[in-house]
């Protein structure tokens, strides 16, 4: 453990005794021997005044200067109200864009070496005074000088040593926990952890997310559904972005989006319709999505669109993931639980030797009680901590690619209890999916899907003529050559044949699956593997 690590250790010990969270985690039904660890907190030996800062303030502010690791997870539990108290849970909220900022006179010094330029030399008008502060950065407004009003977003300075300090702790943590804890293996901490350090120094370069704002802007050109802002990439560094000033309403005042009107059932199923947008038409998601980063149009609240900013962080699926993602919600919404229960298996989620009628039954069990039921009256950490519990007897893994998906969930799921809570999740996600799956079964999807296998053909025509001209060269005969390599050639050739067959097979079955009446590079396989195979 490096020194550096050591340190930050200390900083965490001083913060916790700094604003007293262990008198709010004493607080909680615990076990005795948790609850016997005070004896061994030197500062609890003494009498100490009552702290005159709220518990939801000791909590915010403890996150707050731990950094920026901490300030995001207090952004994703300030959208679970249903697991917080409300006095914790508001507090925790103003982490989402009211961190507070570092010096204005930085933040410029910062930005005119990144452009190499004066800031009165770029900008007509350039606000010193930031607009919005994050975690990560801060954002200042100003004009161009062809009259367009932008913000400018400016990384926060010296983040890099304190990410990595905390990241050598969370990676320890994470090792200890798989060394000593079946269940710690079974939910790949080091890998998560591991994806986590990925994501957050992605984070740090603004060219990526200046990248993913435009990707994402073009996903939903002309959409009603949801509006991404321009980037101006001749004024976009690594540490530095200039894109378009939005004007919307914070996604989380009621007040606002009440006077001007604005249609809350529709926005919340829009809000839905969006996620699933992007992660099965797309596969390209906003992967940041507490309500600091969404706002409300204000142009149309009978028909009302979302404003995305701060795409930073991102996730896609591949094709696998989508397909077998959406036959598990769809076998979820049909209250088909052995489908369910079938999928894990043959994905190999869990062992191949689990039986399916008592995983089918468990399942059952655990998901049962939440349909036909408003989002307001389902409990989804009783859900979550119910799958844990299902999941731990049966050995069921958890998959580290889909921790961004896992947690955009919890931001949409707090996002629309928040916003309408009577609607109906299922109702609004059903449809949906089964049009996606139509769609992949469509006419133009088996075209394309015959177009991207046809792609291959001549990879595999040169593959096919290079064993046939092998094969019929003359040393495979030739008396002169020792029989236990002339023979060595020929079963490797039928081995070879053999190999193409059964990939012949797997991709023309694939193809059938996905609806093809034709895969011509399996059929080609087949019929040159089938050759070397009989050939004498």
């Amino acid at each position: 453990m490096k020194l550096l690590a050591v340190r930050r250790l200390f900083r965490i010990q001083r913060v916790v005794i700094r604003y007293r969270l262990d008198d709010i985690l004493f607080e909680q039904p615990l076990p005795w021997w948790l609850m016997s660890l005070r004896l061994l907190m030197p500062w609890r030996w003494l009498p100490r005044k009552p702290s005159p800062l709220s518990r939801g303030a000791r909590v915010r502010l403890a996150l707050q200067d731990l950094g920026p690791i901490f300030i995001k997870f207090g952004q994703l539990l300030s959208t679970r109200r249903d697991l917080l108290p409300s006095d914790v849970a508001d507090e925790l909220m103003l982490l989402q864009d009211r961190v507070p900022p570092f010096d204005p006179q930085k933040a410029v010094a910062l930005i005119e070496a990144q452009l190499g330029a004066k800031v009165s030399e770029v900008f007509s008008r350039f606000d010193v005074e930031p607009l919005a502060s994050a975690s990560v950065a801060q954002v200042h407004s100003a004009r161009l000088k062809t009259g367009e009003e932008v913000v400018v977003k400016v990384v926060r300075p010296g983040l890099k040593p304190i990410i990595a300090q905390d990241l050598a702790w969370l990676f320890l943590i994470a090792k200890g926990a798989e060394r000593l804890s079946a269940d710690a293996r079974r939910l790949h901490p080091v890998e998560v952890v591991g994806d986590y350090e990925k994501t957050i120094y992605d984070e740090l370069d603004l060219l990526r997310e200046a990248a993913n704002s435009s990707q994402l802007r073009r996903n939903f050109e002309g959409s009603d559904l949801m509006y991404v802002p321009q980037v101006y990439w001749d004024l976009c560094r690594p540490k530095v972005l200039v894109m378009e000033r939005i004007y919307g309403v914070p996604v989380t005042d009621m007040v606002a989006l009440a006077d001007q009107r604005t249609d809350m059932k529709l926005l919340a199923e829009r809000g839905v319709e969006v996620f699933f947008t992007q992660v099965f038409r797309d596969s390209f998601f906003h992967a940041d999505m507490h309500p600091g980063n969404i706002f409300v149009s204000t142009v149309k609240p009978w028909s009302p669109q979302y404003i995305a900013i701060d795409c930073g962080i991102v996730g896609s699926l591949t094709a696998e993931d989508q397909d077998y993602l959406a036959r598990n919600l769809i076998a979820f919404f049909r209250r088909d639980y052995r489908r369910v229960a079938e999928l894990h298996i043959d994905s190999g989620w869990v062992p191949a030797h689990t039986k399916v009628n008592e995983f089918e039954a468990a399942i059952r069990t655990v998901c049962e009680p939440i349909f036909e039921k408003p989002l307001k009256d389902i409990s989804f950490g009783q859900v979550l901590m119910r799958l844990f519990q299902t999941a731990r007897r049966f050995n069921m893994e958890v998959q580290p690619q889909l921790v961004l998906l896992q947690k955009t969930l919890l931001n949409i799921e707090g996002l629309g209890r928040q916003l309408y809570p009577d609607l109906d999740l299922w109702s609004t996600a059903k449809p949906f999916l089964e049009r996606w799956m139509r769609e992949r079964m469509s006419p133009k999807a088996v075209l394309g899907n015959i177009y991207s296998q046809a792609e291959q053909l001549p990879h595999l025509a040169d593959m096919t003529r290079d064993l046939l001209e092998r094969l019929s060269q003359p040393h495979l005969h030739d008396p002169q050559m020792p029989e236990r390599r002339r023979n060595g050639d020929q079963w490797a050739l039928r081995l070879l044949g053999a190999g193409l067959l059964a990939g012949g097979a797997i991709l023309a079955t694939g193809a059938v699956n996905l609806g093809a009446p034709a895969a011509w590079p399996a059929w080609l396989m087949l019929s040159a593997g089938l050759y070397l195979v009989v050939r004498r």
